[in-house]
């Protein structure tokens, strides 16, 4: 009895227990990426043209990257807290939606809306920052793999919630909205207890590697399950019997996970906790003393970097590493005797830790933000419209595109990670040009959503998905590279403001002002015809106070055609920032080749 207590206590208290909580609480956390199919009920039941709509994409947008509180209080309250904070935001912010939709409370001015919208999406960020801190922290060797696989499931949140609401078989779609209000919510509070930084139990095991296999096969295995049931359900009219099971096996491959916890808990692994403590850690003397060599091994780096020839760039990479070598070989030498004294610089070189305000002043940071703010920015332009665009080209059933595009971003987000690491540690070239290629594929996808012949939506779904999932795996690992580590959370925190500014630019103020003018000029010609058809027949009525819908490629032809130039832009500006940085990945990951 005692002993099954033991291992039942090592279970709950198992890091990776922790880390499958922290899946299923991501799982839900992406409700952003349902604004495509909660757009068109919300503009129907309050009347909004596609300007006021764009509004509150932007609102969305705002409270899905805005996420410094989430990161301070993280700081200073139990995890558990930040959790359920995240879950009261989601709740009122959704929930206060539905009532106004289902006119059960007094709808509210657009500014109101976007208050709420903005509350309810701005949960997720407290969702994603205790679920990366407190697996972070148990796997701080492991950090590639835990944060790859908490924000792919963040992405396919989006397929799982549509998924599960085709199983609820109701007419009102509505019910959506109220779906996304107290589902996530539900499943913060019941794992917020669960999700946290674990004592102990964080050194390096023999079975991690082979447990993130598995787990990332999963992860793989349910992209492409959540594929195969959206394009039957696309293709075949499905019964409701068969969309059940089609849910339950989703919601099976969610729960395998919590067999590598439970392996290891009460068959493998299982070490005692006084055993526990003996696995080796680095102590702290070992800790300051490297941390002594770095910092002088930094300084030398760069006095490399300022008195090389130029002409030893110019030559191949092994006998560039070979003249580099020497010359750092002979300024160590001569520091050490004293002849030449380390001159003292203003700022950190590419590669060396950056405050914000040092990045702030670099022509390289500025050309990733810029880059991301329109390749990011116009993929999530067409996320937040793919209702509105999948319905002016005649397809009735806009959940399976957003479906989609939740699964590609996944995919994309693996997918960019792997690549992009393949490109800097096999080639030793920079990572951004995995984004350029990235944005090469989105300047087509907007090419082929304006051009609207047959087939091509389900393509541009594919590659604006995988396009704009590529950027947030790329677009970190590079800036870290770049500009380093040790100010990494306010580094990213201001380059996910790009995002949101994208998205106003894109979907603000051109998709929505395009869309509404082509609306607009339908909506004339519609009752210049009713006009002339009345005269004829008297007891003819017309239609007033509708809202303005816009139907045929032409509501989104121009927009696209414009945001395809800018993703051309954005490769220009992508292999800019390659050339600038050819030597700086050259010296990072030069080395590791031979």
């Amino acid at each position: 009895m005692g002993k099954s207590e033991g291992r039942l206590g090592q279970f709950l208290n198992n890091r990776w227990l922790v880390f499958v909580a922290a899946m299923w609480v991501q799982s839900v956390a992406g409700v952003g990426y349902l604004f495509g199919s909660l757009s068109p009920v919300i503009k129907i039941s309050l009347g909004y043209n596609q300007r006021q709509i764009a509004r509150l994409g932007v609102a969305k947008d705002l409270g899905d990257s805005v996420g410094f509180l989430a990161g301070s209080l993280s700081e200073i309250l139990p995890l558990w807290a930040t959790l359920f904070i995240g879950a009261l935001k989601n709740f009122i912010g959704y929930g206060w939606v539905w009532l106004i939709v289902t006119r059960r409370s007094p709808a509210l001015p657009l500014w109101g809306m976007c208050i709420l919208i903005f509350i309810g999406t701005n949960g997720e960020t407290y969702f994603n920052t205790a679920a990366l801190v407190s697996c972070v922290q148990n796997f701080p060797k492991s950090r590639g793999p835990v944060v790859g696989i908490l924000k792919g499931f963040a992405g396919l949140s989006g397929a799982i919630l549509t998924q599960i609401f085709a199983m609820m078989h109701t007419p009102d779609h509505a019910a959506l909205i109220f779906m996304v209000a107290v589902g996530p919510s539900m499943v913060a509070i019941g794992l917020m207890f669960i999700v946290r930084p674990v004592r102990g139990h964080r050194q390096v095991r023999a079975s991690d590697k082979s447990s993130f296999m598995f787990i990332y096969s999963v992860c793989v295995l349910l992209a492409a399950y959540l594929m195969g049931v959206m394009l039957v359900e696309d293709l075949v009219d499905l019964s409701h019997a068969v969309t059940v099971v089609f849910t339950v096996m989703l919601l099976f491959l969610l729960v395998i996970p919590l067999i590598v916890p439970i392996l290891l808990s009460f068959h493998f692994d299982i070490v005692s906790p006084m055993e526990e403590f003996l696995l080796p850690e680095p102590s702290k003397e070992e800790t300051s003393t490297s941390g002594e060599s770095v910092n002088q091994q930094e300084v030398i780096l760069s006095e490399v970097e300022d008195e090389k020839p130029k002409e030893v760039d110019l030559l191949p990479a092994l006998e560039r590493q070979k003249r580099i070598a020497q010359l750092q070989a002979k300024l160590f030498q001569a520091a050490a005797d004293g002849a030449v004294r380390v001159k003292k610089r203003r700022g950190p070189h590419r590669g060396e830790d950056f405050t914000l305000t040092q990045a702030l002043i670099k022509a390289d940071f500025w050309l990733i933000f810029i880059s991301l703010l329109l390749g990011s920015g116009s993929g999530l332009t067409v996320i937040d419209n793919l209702g509105q665009m999948s319905q002016s080209l005649g397809y009735e059933e806009a959940h399976i595109f957003v479906s989609m595009i939740s699964i590609w971003n996944f995919l994309g987000r693996v997918g960019g990670g792997y690549f992009s690491e393949i490109i800097v540690r096999d080639h030793a070239y920079p990572r951004p040009v995995a984004l350029a290629v990235a944005q090469i594929g989105m300047a087509i996808g907007h090419f082929l959503f304006a051009m609207a012949w047959p087939g091509t939506m389900h393509i541009g779904t594919l590659l604006i998905g995988l396009g704009y999932g590529a950027h947030w795996a790329i677009v970190p690992a590079a800036a870290s590279e770049l500009f380093g580590l040790k100010n990494f959370g306010a580094l990213y925190n201001f380059l996910t403001v790009a995002n949101p500014a994208g998205s106003l630019i894109f979907s603000g103020l051109i998709a929505s002002s395009i869309y509404d003018y082509e609306a607009e000029k339908q909506a004339h010609m519609h009752q210049n015809s009713v006009s002339s058809l009345w005269t004829l027949l008297p007891g003819t009525s017309l239609l007033a106070d509708e809202p303005l819908k816009c139907e045929g490629a032409i509501c989104f032809f121009l927009s696209s055609l414009i945001m395809s130039a800018f993703c051309i832009v954005a490769v220009v500006l992508s292999l800019i920032l390659v050339h600038r940085t050819k030597i700086v990945y050259a010296n990072l990951y030069g080395r590791t080749r031979t």
